[in-house]
């Protein structure tokens, strides 16, 4: 069965390639569901991680092992008491890029309507975390908000944050990720923070919620100097501290909170969304490429990160 794994080089140096001579998974239990993939989307930032042995990497040990959240397949198989799909449908689930998934019923994953394209759903995962965020900032009709980071989960996240009423300015320093985010048009502000950006652009006492996804370590009392009285401020990138000045904090009364991955509840809205056109990923699937090129792709991700935005596998 093919799979993608991170590997070792001799040398320690982690990589991240196909291979071919999986085992395949065994019979399905009563609850479980057979897909055959697709498309499976890459999830940059965790899959990132993993290869430069960042906070939550799998250890050497556990290598060559699989990691990935955004699976599309057609179901081919179900157990005697699975009820929610049947054989033949088209299903987003939270497997690894595996050409063969099995899950439980229960797990994370979601049937997909005829009015989704299965190659976009290859991005729900990490469309799924910006959901998740929104959802955990708690936005409000005419409030400001600001993201900090135009990935895939900041560019949704803006999208997402206009349609609950927020109104969204959304900062990077990626001149292409800018580009996309003036396209799309949800946000109403998109600046460039790099050099003197931040200082030109962001006023301090502005954002009801601010949604930091880019992680740059040193930035909590910048996000906290941007915050209004009782504002809210959302980390979902991985990191391994949080450190602030406890007194700036103290004088703004502000709120940290911190985000989890997502649930089904997250996926369903998400899906709900892209199904009646109000919320698009196509802009970000800059790549769409055979999975045996998976190499390649996890070679950049490692040492050039800021050249991928989304990337689908065909299978």
């Amino acid at each position: 069965m093919r799979i993608i794994v991170t590997q070792l080089h001799k040398d320690g140096s982690r990589f991240k390639s196909m291979v071919t001579d999986w085992e395949e998974p065994g019979p399905l239990a009563p609850n479980q569901i057979k897909t055959r993939t697709h498309y499976s989307g890459v999830t940059n930032g965790t899959e990132r991680n993993d290869l430069i042995r960042g906070n939550y990497c799998k250890p050497d040990e556990a290598l060559p092992a699989p990691w990935g959240y955004q699976n599309v397949g057609e179901v081919i198989e179900i157990g005697t008491m699975v009820q929610k799909v049947k054989v033949g449908d088209m299903v987003y689930s939270s497997a690894d890029h595996v050409e063969y998934a099995v899950f439980d019923e229960n797990f994370l994953f979601t049937k997909l309507p005829q009015e989704v394209d299965p190659k976009e759903a290859a991005l729900f995962g990490m469309a799924s975390v910006a959901m998740r965020t929104c959802r955990n900032a708690n936005i409000r009709m005419g409030e400001r908000v600001l993201i900090v980071g135009g990935g895939i989960i900041g560019q949704t996240a803006a999208q997402i944050c206009t349609r609950m009423g927020g109104q969204v300015d959304l900062c990077d320093i990626n001149p292409e990720r800018l580009a996309v985010a003036r396209k799309i048009g949800s946000a109403t502000g998109v600046f460039d923070v790099s050099g003197n950006g931040w200082t030109e652009h962001i006023v301090d006492f502005t954002y009801d919620a601010i949604i930091d996804v880019a992680g740059v370590p040193g930035m909590e009392n910048k996000l906290i100097a941007a915050a209004t009285t009782r504002g809210r401020i959302v980390f979902i990138a991985g990191r391994d501290n949080v450190c602030y000045n406890f007194n700036q904090g103290q004088g703004h009364e502000i709120c940290i909170k911190q985000n989890s991955h997502f649930d089904n509840s997250d996926l369903a809205n998400l899906c709900r969304l892209v199904a009646k056109g109000q919320i698009t990923l196509t802009p970000y699937m800059r790549d769409i490429v055979p999975v045996e090129d998976a190499k390649g792709v996890y070679d950049k991700l490692r040492d050039t990160p800021h050249e991928l935005l989304g990337t689908v596998f065909v299978w």
